[in-house]
């Protein structure tokens, strides 16, 4: 039975809502193929002309435009008013993102989105950080304008769209038309019931422990997943690396690098223990990685519920949503890792190997996407194990 979670999540009780057999076909999120569509039909549109490679299997990244706000706090524009209104009341001073711009750690900025929206009256949109920008600590939101929550636009939606920033751990260099987040869009209800997560399972196998070994499926209220405390002995020797803290006082990271920065200027190292346990620390961040290897089948998406208090105080996953193919491919993957971005909320909190700390909802797709994740598209995080975000050099070799 589904947990009651009133109005504290809203966004994850909108994910929760089951998906019935009778909105097959025409409920579900919108694949590459149809996001072409939306482009070439002007519902999605901006100055400079939006790139192939920002359109993914089942989302579309959006770029960074001309201008940010350093602001005082965060905030939602509420109903009926314009995020422009607010970013005057709260700003601080104007930043030219045309040049190099260093976002410092812990300070709240807002950003005008490139692309603008002229939604189809029955198609909505859902975002969340891309998994570079969460695997740095990066907290982003989107907002439009009379927007009432955070990730998420309504339906029919006309307007601009705003990204709130906030680098948690390190100082980043950002400039015009990064990509920091991606924005699905949706028409109906997607979320798959835990009966056809069951299925699909049955038939092709979400859950391997290995390359070749299958696992069992825990499916309740989505598909749970558990950390992996044994470590990756690849890495660390017989006394495994089983995730990564990040230093408080690193050097700055200029997002627009890729495979460049030494990890261990950035992140300590953390072995397994014989107990196969590590404590939160409140407020820092670590990377972890999931015990299971995933598959998500390429008519499926699927998000991770980043927040439940039910599991313990804190947060596994910032960057939350897994593309089609992601951990299958074509059907030659028998799953990839899922990388946890964990933070401890006000007390340190002991988690143990095997532990389940998260769900992931699948999400059903209106269409196969005409691409799936993957090697053949760029995709950085395919059969992933252990791996820091796209700015650092392999773990191993480093």
């Amino acid at each position: 039975m589904a947990r009651k979670l009133g109005n504290l999540f809203p966004a994850l009780g909108k994910d929760l809502q089951p998906f019935t057999a009778a909105a097959a076909g025409t409920s579900g999120i919108l694949p590459y193929q149809d996001i072409v569509k939306l482009i070439a039909g002007a519902h999605v549109n901006a100055a400079l002309p939006i790139e192939d490679a920002q359109i993914q299997p089942a989302s579309l990244d959006l770029r960074l435009g001309a201008t940010a706000w350093r602001v005082r706090a965060s905030f939602l524009p509420g109903k009926s008013a314009t995020a422009a209104a607010k970013i005057e009341r709260m700003m601080m001073h104007r930043i030219d993102l045309a040049q190099p711009t260093v976002f410092e750690k812990g300070c709240v900025y807002i950003a005008q989105i490139q692309e603008e929206l002229q939604l189809p009256a029955d198609i909505c949109g859902k975002s969340n950080p891309k998994s570079s920008t969460g695997r740095l600590d990066i907290f982003t939101r989107l907002f439009t304008d009379g927007g009432t929550e955070f990730e998420s636009v309504p339906e029919g939606y006309r307007g601009k769209l705003y990204l709130e920033i906030v680098p948690r751990t390190f100082s980043v260099l950002v400039r015009q038309g990064a990509r920091l987040n991606q924005l699905r869009f949706v028409r109906g209800s997607a979320p798959a019931c835990d009966q056809e997560i069951d299925e699909l399972n049955a038939s092709g196998g979400l859950v391997f422990a290995d390359a070749e070994t299958p696992m069992a499926a825990v499916v309740n209220d989505g598909l749970w997943i558990s950390v992996d405390l044994e470590g990756d002995s690849s890495i660390g020797g017989a006394n495994g690396i089983v995730g990564y803290r990040a230093k408080r006082h690193a050097p700055l990271i200029d997002l627009s690098r890729i495979n460049h920065y030494e990890p261990r200027e950035f992140w300590e190292p953390l072995s397994s223990d014989a107990h196969r346990s590590l404590v939160l620390n409140p407020d820092d961040f670590y990377i972890l990685m999931s015990r299971e290897r995933v598959r998500i089948p390429p008519h499926f998406a699927a998000s991770m519920v980043p927040y439940d208090p039910s599991m313990g105080e804190f947060r596994i996953h910032y960057a939350g949503f897994f593309d089609p193919g992601f951990g299958y491919g074509n059907n030659d993957i028998n799953g990839a890792r899922a990388v946890l971005e964990v933070r401890s909320h006000e007390v340190p909190f002991l988690i143990e190997h095997g532990q389940g700390v998260g769900r992931l909802i699948y999400e059903r797709l209106l269409a196969q996407p005409d691409r799936v994740y993957g090697v053949n598209i760029g995709s950085n995080y395919q059969a992933q194990g252990l791996k820091l975000s796209k700015q650092f050099k392999p773990l191993a070799a480093a």
